[in-house]
């Protein structure tokens, strides 16, 4: 039988067109799926033992810096553009930004805009449910924390969830293609390492060393920050709001996720650009959208309705 365009356009390919295929998802053998799940999680374990390479390729402050900065740049591409925007629709931006946001976003790693949002999306839909991807309550702490993404039935980006987005052909080939702006991100940082340890050798560091702690340790720093809150922020901290689910707000998390730890709130009022309602739940994430707004990259982010924080005050 002939396949639509969609169902064409649907199928991808990301991580080199081995790992995880849109097709896996449904009829694999149960002898297949162990092999293709073992694979996924060598590949996985195998990134995190690669940072043990700094023993050869040695430390610097500019590579330490360097994974910083790589750590914030690009968890505000997750929190700001995959969560906030994609997954809410807590902003709005022109066409060529949305791409541009989503380019940003796959830097991090984290599969592409749109499978990311679809999974979030079915999360806010069964928030600590047993239709929730990630439900430490359902699922455990360790599969909540990392081992959902691992396993082929999370493979598939969840097209039913995406019925705003999938219209977009360039959002569909960059989630099909999410792999290429984080290798392009990886070559970038060796080729920065390999020319500074010519035009500035005193720095004390060259390609081999910034690919490893540069944009490995981060990426791993980053991969871990991020799945705090579908785990720890489900277990650990203070409910501000009696939601259905077991979201907490957490000011530790929202210390290393730029604002995402006040969960408990985000839970209640989802659609808003900002997750720390007060002026002193910390939120950088919500400054730097406030920031793309004034350059006009962004508008309309979404406040937090007066009825929400009446809703806490009233509370006390």
């Amino acid at each position: 039988m002939m396949e639509t365009g969609a169902e064409t356009r649907r199928k991808g390919f990301s991580l080199l067109r081995l790992l995880v295929s849109e097709d896996v998802a449904a009829g694999l053998s149960a002898a297949d799926d162990r092999r293709l799940r073992a694979l996924r999680w060598s590949v996985y374990i195998g990134l995190h033992l690669l940072c043990l390479a700094a023993l050869w390729t040695g430390v610097s402050t500019t590579a330490i810096v360097s994974a910083f900065v790589l750590y914030v740049v690009r968890m505000f591409f997750v929190t700001a553009f995959y969560h906030r925007y994609f997954s809410h629709k807590a902003f709005k931006a022109s066409r060529v930004f949305q791409f541009l946001m989503a380019v940003a976003g796959c830097t991090a790693g984290q599969r592409g805009p749109l499978w990311w949002a679809g999974h979030h999306r079915q999360h806010h839909a069964h928030a600590d449910d047993p239709d929730d991807p990630h439900s430490p309550k359902h699922k455990g702490m360790l599969a909540a924390h990392m081992g959902w993404f691992l396993e082929t039935e999370n493979c598939a980006t969840r097209w039913k969830y995406l019925r705003d987005l999938e219209r977009f052909p360039e959002l569909v080939w960059i989630n099909r293609y999410d792999f290429l702006p984080f290798l392009a991100l990886g070559a970038l940082v060796y080729g920065v390492g390999a020319w500074l340890a010519v035009v500035a050798p005193e720095l004390g560091t060259d390609g081999p060393q910034m690919l490893v702690v540069g944009f490995l340790w981060s990426t791993i720093a980053l991969y871990h920050g991020t799945y705090t809150i579908n785990s720890l922020a489900h277990r650990f901290g203070k409910r501000r709001f009696a939601t259905k689910d077991d979201s907490r707000n957490n000011a530790w998390l929202a210390l290393i996720t730029l604002g995402e730890g006040w969960h408990n709130n985000h839970h209640f009022y989802p659609g808003s650009a900002r997750q720390g309602f007060r002026w002193w739940e910390f939120d950088p994430t919500y400054a730097g959208l406030w920031m793309l707004a004034r350059l006009g990259l962004v508008t309309e982010l979404r406040p937090v309705p007066a009825w929400v924080i009446g809703a806490w005050a009233n509370r006390q």
